[in-house]
Parts: structure tokens; sequence; C-alpha cells
């Protein structure tokens, strides 16, 4: 952070609808209160982001929230209520706490309190992950000050875009892989493959993995965070594979224990393999189940020679094996040419961001 900044007095965080526009987050929220700031969290009443946000041990506020689609549903008609709600809560929650500037990560639950802020005159520096912004920062941009990005490659129509990166938290950066084996309970020789199902769009992954698992075993043991509720009871106890339906506290320690990765193409999971150099096979989610962005995201990462991808429509046993393979035997060309990424202090840049466009307290 820059010497120079002023000490933000206090700052609302928002962002929200998935774990992914949350715990980017957690590193900002964590460097404003290590610079003295005091800091709010607006999320949904759905737990979910309460939850993410509970370790900090900061105020939450939950506001009514409405999912933006962009195909026709009936939830639409509801959501559309719900919206506005939110709206009129945000201002009035916004007007009682009085930040000098608000930080948004982005998804639906973070476009009311985007609004509220305008309508406070409040200044918003938005953050967007993947390679071309989101919806909901679509739609929120005319009330952004600022909008910080991922990569230099992303497109937006913004007035202000700023090459951020994306902040990855320290318990990643610093996870420790004998402490990750030994959790894990995995022999210390023996290659490890991380798969990372996610969770959305985990089962057609999940399917192909189990069913791929005797060819896997020969060389790795096999680590499969396969989502909530997405545990299979029948391999529990099968030697050389570990299903978690997903890591919290050690999963820094799982990553670093890890020599080759699967994985959605998420922004943010795939910023995560770049700066940590694991060699990774992006399966992104097909336009049927997303609006495209992992499969931009994937594209690009493969453009730069940083990723190996697998599309969804080739996803089977044996393409699944056979890229494993092939990731193995170029794993060490992967780890150099991920080493020309430029990892940014994420965290400080975009808190010097927030300090620009604060307005005088």
């Amino acid at each position: 952070m820059a010497t120079d900044a002023p000490v933000l007095t206090c700052v609302v965080v928002t962002g929200g609808g998935t774990a992914g526009h949350v715990l980017p987050a957690l590193p900002v929220a964590q460097a404003l209160l290590r610079a003295g700031s005091s800091v709010h969290f607006v999320g949904s009443t759905s737990g979910l982001e309460e939850r993410l946000v509970a370790p900090l041990d900061i105020p939450y506020h939950g506001i009514q929230t409405g999912k933006l689609r962009r195909y026709f549903s009936f939830e639409n008609v509801v959501d559309a209520l719900r919206i506005p709600i939110g709206i009129v809560q945000a201002w009035r929650l916004l007007a009682r706490i009085r930040p000098v500037v608000v930080f948004s990560k982005g998804g639906y639950v973070s476009f009311p309190v985007v609004v509220g802020a305008w309508l406070c005159r409040i200044p918003v520096v938005a953050h967007e992950s993947d390679l071309t912004p989101g919806l909901a920062n679509r739609l929120a941009q005319r009330f952004t000050t600022t909008l910080c990005v991922n990569f230099e490659s992303t497109r937006a129509d913004h007035r202000r875009v700023v090459v951020t990166g994306t902040p990855v938290r320290g318990d990643l950066v610093h996870g420790d892989g004998v402490r990750g084996r030994q959790m894990l309970g995995l022999d210390a020789g023996r290659g490890v493959l991380l798969v990372v199902g996610g969770s959305l769009g985990a089962a057609r992954l999940n399917d192909v993995v189990r069913a791929a698992l005797d060819q896997l075993m020969h060389n790795y043991h096999v680590v499969h965070v396969c989502g909530v509720g997405k545990a299979d009871i029948a391999l529990e106890s099968l030697p050389g594979y570990t299903q978690r339906e997903y890591v919290t506290d050690e999963w820094g320690d799982v990553i670093a224990a890890s020599d080759l990765v699967i994985s959605r193409a998420g922004a943010n999971a795939l910023y995560e393999w770049l700066a940590l150099g694991k060699p990774h096979l992006l399966v992104p989610l097909p336009r049927s189940a997303s609006r495209g962005d992992q499969i931009e995201n994937a594209a690009y990462a493969e453009s730069r020679g940083w990723s190996m991808v697998l599309a969804e429509d080739e996803l089977n046993r044996e393409t699944l094996v056979s890229g494993v393979a092939k990731l193995a035997a170029l794993s060490r060309e992967y780890r150099q040419r991920m080493r020309e990424f430029r990892v940014r202090d994420s965290a400080s840049l975009i808190v010097d961001e927030l300090s620009a466009a604060a307005r005088p307290d």
C-alpha cells in the first residue's frame, strides 16, 4: 500500500452469491483492518457470505438480493421485487454507517449495495476476476468509480480500469505440502493429483474422474474436492482416493501437497493455480451451464501457454486419463511458463484504489 495513502476511516465491502465473489475480498478487508480502517461487510441473508466472513470478526449486514439471470425463469419475477427492496435497505444502511468508500467484489449480491452507494454519493471501487465482466459488474459500471481487473487482456467498457490481479489468501501462499500430506494421510513418495469439482457443474466432472480412478491411481493418490453433498459413500475406503466435500483452513496445505491439478476454469481458481505455479488441466463449464466466461478464461490461459484445456464435450474417461498423462509429461514446461506470469500485490493495489477514490471523511 502506498505510504502516503490516507487511512480510510470506514469501508464497506460487498459481494456474494458464490464463494468466488467473497473469498478474494477477504485479503482486501484484512489489509484495511491492518491499516486501521473500520470494515463492514454487506451480503445476502442466505448465510453463505456471513459464514465466509465470520473469521474476520467484522460487522456483517444482510439485505434482500435478487439473482440476475440471463435467461427466462419465473423466479425472475420474484427477484425483480427483491432487488429494489435490497437497494432501499442498502441505501438506509450506508446512510447510517457512512463509509468513505465501498469495495464491490461483484456477484448479484453486490448490485443493490453499489446502487445504494451511488444514491448516497459514496464512491465505489469494483473488482472483476473474469476476462470479460459479469452481468452484475456490467449493470453496476455506471455507478462505480474504478474497475479493478484480473488480467491485462480484460475487456471492459469503463472510464477507469486498473490491473490489480486477484487477491490470494495468505494461507494459500504459505501452504505447507508436508503438512498437507500428513493431514490427508498420504504416502510421501507418491504423486498427488488434486481434482476440484467446484460448486457449479461438478457432477459431470466428478463422474468422469470416478470412472477413471482405476487408471489415475496407477501413478497418483487422487484427492477429490467434489462439492457439498456430492461425495460417493461407496468410495470412502478406496485406497489411493481421498474425497472431501470442501476444504477450508487446510486448503493451502492441500494445494501445496499437490503435483497436478484438474479444475474448472473459474477466474479465481485459475489465478490461484498460476500464482502458486501448479500445472493444471482446465475443464471449463460449457455455455449451456454458464455465460461462457470459463471458456474465455481457459482459452486465454491456454493461448499464453499457462494451462492445458479439455473441453466439456470432449470429456470422458479416456481423454481425461490421456490429458493427465500429457500434463505430467509437460509439467516442467508449464511450471517454467507460469513463472512468467506476473503476480501482483493485489490487496495493496486495491486498497490504494480505494484510498484514491474515497470521499473526504
